[in-house]
């Protein structure tokens, strides 16, 4: 069973990450990253890591907006539940092309903006980490 992520709700979170200038741009998504301050604060099912989703008007109306932002949590789902380093706070932004991208090619783009960013777990028998 995968672990759970806890959320980024306020602004004050939001503008810390993109101040920290680590930021991956892909085709589907854009992925930003900052070591978390305090890992307890997105709970102890959560290993440190809460992640942030958002999507401006750029992306399209509300519609188009909303399918994109649970498009998106369901890559994270899949991808940063096994795969994203503990104690560390995500923000992912949506893009026009979130929408129609292909959801495995969405998946890719996620996981390669990890491995650029150095937040991927090991993977292999080295790995001790408990999710």
């Amino acid at each position: 069973m995968p672990c759970r992520l806890g959320r980024i709700l306020r602004r004050k979170d939001f503008l810390k990450i993109a101040g920290a200038k680590r930021k991956y741009v892909a085709t589907g998504l854009i992925l930003q990253v900052r070591p978390s301050d305090d890992p307890a604060e997105a709970g102890g099912y959560a290993d440190g890591r809460r992640v942030g989703y958002t999507a401006s008007k750029k992306v399209g109306n509300a519609v188009s907006r909303n399918r994109a932002k649970r498009r998106l949590r369901a890559a994270v789902r899949e991808v940063m539940t096994d795969a994203a380093l503990p104690a560390h706070d995500y923000v992912v932004i949506a893009r026009a092309e979130t929408v129609s991208r292909d959801f495995a090619l969405l998946k890719q783009d996620l996981a390669a903006g990890l491995r650029r960013l150095k937040v991927m777990k090991p993977v292999g028998p080295t790995s001790d980490m408990p999710c």
